[in-house]
């Protein structure tokens, strides 16, 4: 259905700058991937009986709408969102003074200047601010949503309790957008290569310039300028850490010291170019030579993802998959990592699926087209290091394709 834009048309001028191309750039149609993601949300919130959903996290904004404003600010401020209905137009609600940013985005139909109601912006002033919303939203129900029911992502206390004493039911909406981000078209698995492509060139600049004398935090530092200089966004974390601190596992970059002889392991959780995530992990020894104990490690985790891997196809069952899993050794089994399997996409994305005695998602089933990533970390309890890899995967027909390539280490 078309809507009247209310946004000024964009006027096309020749830049008065240089640019350059981002990687495969010129081979991603931004107009197929973005329809097709909004198309996506459409169709979950008509599978679900729903009319519409307002979204806050930046990250499903992004997917609804491909508009992005200070993305890591706005996901612990609630001050940019979107409205997206089955049937009307969909609204941005943009941070002030900001509208000129997405005015090329045309399947934006519509952009307000955002109604925020948080102390830090308003002050005494956040109550009044809040009756705003709350009128504005009862606005958007009386035109698109007369069932008085919207799904919604991201949403503070105060302003549930406003929704629900005016009639207006809240739904949780990350069903919704986990739901629609799980399958991946050609066009989002063009820009995840090249999210993938610029972290491996970031990930082979620190493997070699890895020397003893350096800190962690030096070495992680090379991953972000490599990711800024082609055009990528954030880091998620930086889980990165050398010797006794990669035993247990899940410890940040530091100023430690590393010295020869130690494993240093890292996960990128990288938001690389056009937002796609590159999630790979690798694990290294500073001087590049394994003691006898460092390789057991390292084949026991290529052992595991190998194994599992191996074990996904379409219609497999997350149940049958986690009955067939590798099994990870008693005396490793106290350091294991938060899963074995998880989607990824903008960021980490459904499913997650855990060790057996961890429960989670049991109940759905592996998809052509999910693109995943497959994990493993093997540090035994009390013991001195561990190793820690991952891969990232598409389902392909017949089983996983892989789609990091930077290399495993011989050993």
């Amino acid at each position: 259905m078309k809507f009247s834009r209310k946004i000024a048309p964009e006027i096309k001028t020749s830049p008065t700058f240089l640019t350059k191309k981002r990687l495969k750039e010129d081979e991603i149609n931004f107009e197929k991937l973005r329809s097709y993601r909004l198309d996506r949300v459409r169709k979950e919130l008509e599978k679900n009986n729903l009319e519409a959903c307002i979204l806050f996290d930046p990250v499903n904004v992004r997917y609804a709408l491909d508009t992005v404003n200070m993305s890591v600010y706005n996901m612990h401020n609630l001050t940019r969102y979107c409205f997206v209905p089955v049937n009307g137009p969909t609204i941005l609600y943009e941070y002030f003074n900001c509208e000129i940013l997405s005015k090329h985005l045309n399947l934006i139909d519509e952009i307000r200047p955002a109604i925020t109601w948080d102390y830090f912006s308003n002050g005494d002033q956040a109550n009044t601010q809040l009756k705003k919303w709350i009128n504005e939203i009862k606005d958007l129900s009386n035109k698109y949503f007369k069932t008085k029911k919207v799904a919604i992502d991201v949403l503070n206390g105060p302003a549930v309790s406003e929704l629900n004493k005016q009639g207006i039911e809240v739904v949780d909406a990350k069903l919704i957008l986990e739901q629609a981000r799980v399958i991946k078209s050609p066009e989002e698995l063009k820009c995840m290569k090249a999210a993938i492509e610029v972290a491996e060139i970031g990930v082979a600049k620190m493997r070699e310039e890895l020397k003893p004398g350096m800190t962690e935090d030096e070495l992680w530092s090379i991953l972000h300028k490599t990711n800024i200089e082609h055009g990528g966004e954030w880091i998620e974390c930086r889980i990165l850490s050398s010797g006794e601190r990669t035993n247990p596992w899940m410890q940040e970059s530091s100023n430690k010291v590393m010295q020869t002889g130690e494993i240093v392991a890292f996960d990128t959780d990288m938001v690389g170019p056009y937002g796609y995530c590159a999630d790979i992990s690798r694990s290294y020894v500073v001087g590049h030579k394994f003691n006898d104990e460092q390789k057991k490690l390292y084949l026991m985790a290529v052992e595991q993802i190998d194994h599992n891997a191996r074990l996904i196809k379409p219609g497999m069952t997350f149940k049958e998959f986690i009955e067939k899993s590798w099994l990870l050794p008693e005396e490793y089994y106290g350091n294991r990592y938060s899963c074995m399997v998880h989607g990824i996409g903008l960021c980490d994305e459904w499913p997650q699926i855990k060790y057996p005695t961890d429960g989670g998602e049991q109940g759905g089933s592996f998809e052509q087209n999910m693109t995943l990533t497959v994990e493993s970390y093997i540090g035994k309890v009390g013991g001195k290091e561990g190793v820690k890899l991952e891969q990232q995967y598409l389902v392909g027909q017949n089983g996983l394709e892989l789609m990091s390539h930077h290399p495993l280490e011989k050993i």
